[in-house]
């Protein structure tokens, strides 16, 4: 038992933190242990870049909760693997190596360990036994790999196509990458080259990339970006025959319009428009593909953007009305899109509409509209309806038409039923120097060849100097002792490819590394793998919804379909956090500089009070700005917690009585810290702890601690918080009498009977008028009242085309929503 309250000291967060961190990483707290008797949970940080020179407190937003679940894990009796490792190579660790004139793989190697300094520092339990880094040759030999399997499987290719071109980053970029002719890592200028690049082929495993969204707990806006960027649509392909006998693809949902089509319109990086272009066109065809391609995909579909073209001078011939039809350029049509042509009917489709009456091309109308009475067509009609003008077709339904249309076509062999998708095959290329070499080389008689996988890693060579020469092509390239090697067909003279993949190949399998670190004859263990995967817990930002997870998806499914997973989806359950800003509410940036260190808080506060801070800012998933108020708040409730114990871990308490009150708000609080952690609904955790300890510091103050049940309460209440804030906890648990560590004691149960939540009634009124009533637990939200009352049957007929002014509500008694006076 601790000493008299006369000579318990203050509470220094400095002098207690730095010691408890070297004590459970010497004591091996935290490593993931494979064990038949347990079962696991696998909780996953996004793999980070240490592309900048240390964190700031916003990222602790992602590393602090997911600390928070791993540990309450633990004391659950779960094996928990909690890893940490760095997505070190592509262009982010290269734009900063080349920003402060340094190698990358020095800026690299000062960056990961600065990073996992802080990361240390704020108590995050990593099991850094399997700390990873992608740029290490023990890693991108399985890089390298994976990259053969697909090649073997027929989903790696070369190809020649227009891309993406980055003046700043000197490399091609993939489509997502670029919004409004600025890249991803905020460079403008960027263009489309037509550049030799590599391939995965995604489009394969589209629909399987669909449905599989239905198997997985992610929140529903990432669900349906993935959905929105694969993009599939089901119609019809046309074909449409040129004069010199070619054929240009159009897909179509709506191939019951095909007797108004007035032009087909290509995609300025269309492979015909040169062939169709005639002699009399080119120049201005040539300066028309140029313009566009210096435009993002999202400024070409923007709804109030003119829609501009040029004429190719060359037709086709509809195939079933036999019109010649003239064939036009227009960056609206994107080549990412069905076939990258068109077939424009001006009369049923928006942006045709105002495409023809920019050029003064025929509106033909062939769909009945229901204001066909109108002598002069204001805006296409999008709807169904009558069939006109449509040859054999004409008095039926458009919705019949299409599918016989859909037959005949098909019967005729001038096209038939189609599937079409907006996503792309991904682009893996980059003209970059720090990335994994593609192991693939070039022989003069044999060709492209996989390099064998006895020969893997191809080593990066170092290269003092690494940067772009302007020249469009990897700094390899200016390396002889890397490019000259040798066919490992014919042993004769040959070239290696010089591209390296981007870092997405990295981040597309890195979680399953984690499971087997250090395996050197494989990528991964598969017993460890099928023991650990597939994630329970995936945490990070939003901003990878069609990036990074979609990549991952994809290649999972291409490693269990080759036999070496036997689950199809990495990532069970997906949590995205919300950005925390500055007090200007502006993002954290060194530019602005706004940034705010964990460093220099836990200098101040201590890293409890930043942990806790972070967790009840807001909820996980809400943007917030940072406080200072807020984080000394958090310092001033651990400060109470500290007091709480050292006035009250006196002499032994013998007393047995019990405290009935106490005891039922200990089951409750119990209850709620467990439930709202599983939920991570965690800023309500902390008020949750909050409320206990107030209660304690309450009969505290009353000379009411004289009782078995207080003093049973501290210990749980100990445990309770050591998920939340650590260090405070353990110490604690030291001063107070007790053996080991608190993070190795089990989580306490709680008594169904006594952890009830007590129930209020709560009327629910519309414009003053009772129209039913709730029966809710006592602490329930507004929020959480308010859909309970929309639920009810006859509040939600009474608001029946009415439109809500204001809402009342007065807790545990009184919901009263106000309608506005009709007009």
């Amino acid at each position: 038992m601790c000493a008299a309250k006369s000579v318990w000291p203050p509470y220094n967060p400095q002098s207690i933190e730095s010691r408890l961190q070297e004590l459970w990483e010497s004591q091996g707290l935290f490593l993931a242990r494979e064990s038949g008797d347990k079962p696991k949970y696998y909780c996953l940080d996004f793999f980070p870049y240490p592309s900048g020179d240390g964190l700031h407190v916003g990222h602790c937003r992602n590393y602090v909760p997911t600390d928070v679940l791993s540990r309450y894990k633990r004391m659950k009796g779960f094996n928990v693997l909690h890893p940490m490792g760095w997505d070190s190579f592509g262009e982010p660790a290269e734009q900063f190596a080349v920003a402060h004139g340094v190698h990358p793989r020095i800026t690299t190697d000062q960056n990961t360990s600065n990073f996992k300094r802080q990361m240390r520092l704020i108590g995050a339990s990593y099991d850094w036994s399997r700390e990873i880094d992608s740029s290490q040759p023990e890693f991108y030999r399985w890089t390298q790999f994976f990259f053969l399997l697909l090649y073997k499987r027929g989903l790696a290719y070369r190809d020649k196509n227009w891309q993406w071109w980055c003046p700043g980053c000197q490399t091609t970029l993939s489509s997502h990458e670029v919004s409004n002719g600025v890249c991803w890592r905020g460079h403008s200028g960027v263009t489309k080259r037509e550049i030799p690049a590599w391939y995965f082929r995604i489009t394969t495993y589209a629909d399987q990339l669909i449905t599989g969204l239905d198997e997985i707990d992610w929140p529903e806006r990432i669900k349906a970006m993935q959905r929105n960027w694969i993009g599939r649509s089901e119609g019809c392909e046309v074909l449409f025959r040129t004069e010199m006998g070619e054929s240009i693809r159009v897909f179509t949902t709506r191939p019951d319009t095909i007797y108004g089509v007035t032009f087909v319109a290509l995609a300025p990086e269309h492979p015909l428009v040169d062939r169709l272009t005639t002699a009399d066109m080119a120049s201005a065809v040539t300066s028309y593909q140029t313009q566009a391609a210096s435009q993002s995909e999202i400024e070409r579909l923007m709804e109030d953007r003119p829609k501009t073209g040029v004429f190719t001078g060359s037709f086709v011939f509809n195939p079933l009305s036999r019109e010649r039809v003239p064939v036009w350029v227009a960056d609206y049509v994107l080549p990412t899109y069905g076939s990258g042509a068109i077939m424009g009917v001006p009369a049923h489709d928006q942006r045709d509409f105002e495409f023809a009456r920019s050029y003064g091309l025929p509106v033909i109308t062939v769909i009945e509209s229901p204001d066909a009475a109108e002598l002069e067509i204001a805006a296409a009609y999008t709807g169904h309806g009558r069939m006109l003008d449509s040859g054999p077709y004409t008095g039926i339904s458009s919705v019949d038409g299409a599918n016989q249309i859909t037959n005949e076509l098909l019967q005729r062999g001038l096209g038939g039923p189609s599937v079409s998708y907006r996503m792309r095959d991904w682009l893996i290329s980059r003209q970059r120097y720090w990335g994994t070499p593609i192991p693939i080389v070039y022989c003069p008689e044999h060709g492209e060849q996989p390099v064998p996988e006895d020969q893997l890693p191809v080593f990066l060579p170092p290269m003092e100097n690494f940067q772009p020469d302007g020249s469009g092509r990897s700094a390899l390239a200016r390396l002889p002792e890397f490019l000259n090697t040798t066919c490992p067909v014919c042993g004769g003279l040959a070239t290696r490819e010089i591209d390296t993949m981007g870092g997405f190949a990295c981040s597309s399998w890195y979680f399953l590394r984690f499971t087997s670190p250090h395996d050197d004859r494989s990528p991964f263990d598969p017993r460890a793998v099928e023991y650990w995967m597939p994630v329970d817990l995936y945490v990070g930002g939003a901003e990878h919804a069609v990036l990074h997870l979609l990549y991952a998806r994809f290649w999972t499914r291409v490693l269990a379909d080759a036999g070496l997973l036997s689950f199809r989806e990495p990532f069970s359950k997906l949590l995205n956090q919300g950005q925390l800003l500055a007090p200007d509410g502006a993002r954290m940036s060194k530019s602005r500089g706004n940034v705010i260190t964990p460093d220099s808080m836990v200098a101040t506060y201590g890293a409890d009070a930043l942990r806790l801070y972070e967790l009840f800012m807001a909820p996980f998933d809400q943007d917030i700005s940072w406080s200072k108020d807020g984080i000394t708040g958090a310092r001033r409730f651990l400060n109470k917690v500290w007091r709480l114990f050292g006035d009250t871990y006196k002499e032994s308490a013998t007393a047995v009585r019990k405290d009935a009150e106490l005891e039922k708000s200990l089951h409750q609080t119990i209850r709620w810290v467990s439930e709202r952690i599983e939920t991570f609904r965690l800023n309500t955790l902390v008020s949750s702890l909050m409320e206990f300890v107030n209660m304690l510091s309450e009969r505290q103050r009353a000379d009411m601690w004289h009782t078995e049940t207080f003093h049973r309460s501290l210990d749980i209440l100990l445990v309770m918080l050591a998920p939340v804030v650590p260090y405070i906890s353990d110490e604690l648990w030291s001063r107070t009498g007790h053996l080991g560590s608190v993070h190795q004691q089990p989580w306490p149960a709680w008594d169904p009977e006594l952890a009830k939540e007590e129930l209020v009634e709560i009327a629910i009124q519309i414009n003053g008028r009772l129209r039913g009533t709730i029966q809710v637990a006592v602490g329930i939200t507004q929020k959480d009242v308010q859909e309970l009352a929309l639920s009810l049957p006859r509040v939600n007929s009474q608001l029946t085309g009415k439109k809500v002014d204001k809402i009342y509500y007065i807790p545990a008694k009184v919901f009263n929503i106000v309608t506005a006076p009709e007009v």
